[in-house]
């Protein structure tokens, strides 16, 4: 996830649309010593020390979003190590999930009372999947004056529920864009794709087309090679045996992903937020990436191959093996084994004619029933201060704040020296996918296992209906809707 330099102001009113309908995946009672204990206190700070002098323990829970991935751990630890060694009234304690198994862990401790006291870095999907159960900030930003005024009004508004509660602040956003390997570009004799987004594509020939899937299909094909050497533009392919593969979407695969990215925004819940809808294009979308992966010019991996290790074991394009790929720029956190050659460019125009950004957000949640809301927040005001540009840089996300940013990126452009284009990711702010690809749901959670049921089926099996597929699912989902 890495965002570059600050937006201008016009760039952060797009941001503000967009993650005002924002998002990612993955109801509770009042507290009991929530806000309304702040609001008792007398002590002018948000932390009192406990009255037996022994350290309040916070817990935080890491892995709904990002944070538990290879690496991460240790550099959090270091962090909060340094906030443990700062003060003496609270001891914040780490807890790491594998993200495929943080949203069940995180569900079993809150239904047996033993929940968390902070969750996060975690984005609108994994925050959608407990939607209710989260605190009211607003009393305790206003006892402990804690400064907004750095950070545009709208992005702070985004994270307001319907009835008027903060249930969270703005801190990191991540733009997508293309990712893609100069050597394999120089190996097949093909330019680099556009760096700035209405830029046309330069083939080989030195015609001007648009940049666009219709072109990154055929660039694509030419970047899928095969164990004797032919590409998937010849007709000596050998689509059975490949050895590098042209395109991929990296850790995007959810439906609504790839519906936006090719096709456009759109939700699965429709105006009424209680009608399951399936919105027009996603359809073709779903379609042109089953081709790309079983079709008889393959130029995709699909589920099997993703999941080698031959190509990464998931983190396909970090396998060296992939020409493009298409990821917001959290991807950052996980891309050490791509080498030093990749490279950022702009997303392709998608099949409805228009460029189909998304842009995710990450943030920190307290519980509502956390026994500790003072000392929690103390907490998250470390990580949005304090420890903000060290944790973008973990995470690969932009801070919401024009000055952190800033750091940020100077930050992010010494660690990949190599890059030339972080400028793409953020021009990628002008292209948000609004609804969010993970918009909000009746019964969320059962809404995304059904999709990814799906899902599993398009990148797994070579024959199926997408069509026939895609209107079962949209029965199925209003099942769920109703239930």
């Amino acid at each position: 996830m890495r965002k570059p330099h600050w937006m201008t102001i016009g760039l952060c009113l797009l941001v503000s649309l967009v993650l005002a309908a924002c998002p990612a995946p993955g109801a509770a009672p009042a507290p009991a010593g929530g806000a309304e204990g702040a609001e008792e206190s007398s002590d002018d700070s948000v932390a009192a020390a406990p009255a037996d002098g022994d350290r309040v323990q916070v817990r935080w829970f890491i892995g709904l979003g990002t944070g538990s991935g290879e690496g991460q751990p240790e550099q959090q630890d270091a962090i909060i190590e340094r906030f443990n060694e700062s003060q003496d009234r609270i001891e914040l304690i780490p807890e790491y999930v594998p993200n495929a198994s943080a949203r069940d862990t995180l569900s079993t401790q809150i239904a047996s009372g033993n929940g968390p006291d902070l969750i996060g870095p975690v984005g609108w999907g994994g925050s959608n999947a407990f939607a209710g159960q989260y605190l009211d900030l607003t009393d305790l930003i206003e006892l402990s004056s804690f400064d907004t005024s750095q950070i545009n009004p709208a992005l702070v508004d985004m994270y307001q529920s319907e009835d008027g509660k903060q249930v969270g602040l703005p801190f990191l956003v991540f733009p997508a864009s293309v990712f893609y390997q100069r050597e394999l570009f120089d190996e097949a004799g093909l330019n680099y794709p556009p760096t700035s987004y209405g830029d046309k594509y330069v083939m080989p020939t030195g015609v001007e087309v648009d940049w666009n899937y219709d072109t990154l299909t055929e660039i694509a094909r030419i970047l899928t090679v095969d164990a004797n050497g032919n590409d998937a533009s010849m007709g000596e392919f050998d689509g059975t045996n490949i050895v590098q593969y042209g395109f991929t979407f990296q850790w995007q695969t959810a439906l609504p992903y790839i519906g936006s990215y090719i096709s456009g925004a759109g939700s699965m819940a429709g105006d009424d937020g209680q009608t399951s809808t399936i919105p027009d294009g996603w359809v073709d979308a779903w379609s042109w990436w089953h081709d790309a992966m079983w079709g008889d010019a393959p130029f995709a991996p699909t589920g099997p191959v993703i999941q080698s290790p031959e190509f990464g074991s998931g983190n396909v394009f970090s396998s060296q093996k992939i020409a493009i790929a298409i990821s917001p720029s959290w991807y950052t956190c996980c891309i050490a084994d791509a080498g030093e050659a990749w490279d950022l460019a702009a997303l392709p125009t998608g099949l409805n004619g228009e460029v189909n950004g998304r842009i995710d957000a990450d943030t920190f949640r307290i519980l509502s029933d956390t026994e500790h809301p003072n000392e929690a927040f103390e907490v998250l005001q470390f990580l949005l201060t304090d420890a903000a540009v060290e944790l973008a840089g973990i995470y690969g996300g932009m801070p919401a704040r024009p000055d952190q940013a800033e750091e940020w990126f100077a930050a992010k452009a010494n660690q990949f020296p190599f890059v030339e284009n972080w400028d793409v990711v953020n021009a990628g702010l002008a292209y948000p996918d609004v609804p969010s690809a993970e918009a909000s749901t009746p019964n969320w959670n059962e809404t995304w296992d059904r999709v990814a049921t799906l899902e599993n089926l398009i990148l797994n099996e070579a024959d199926i209906d997408i069509a026939g597929e895609a209107a079962t699912l949209l029965e199925e989902l209003q099942t769920i809707f109703e239930k």
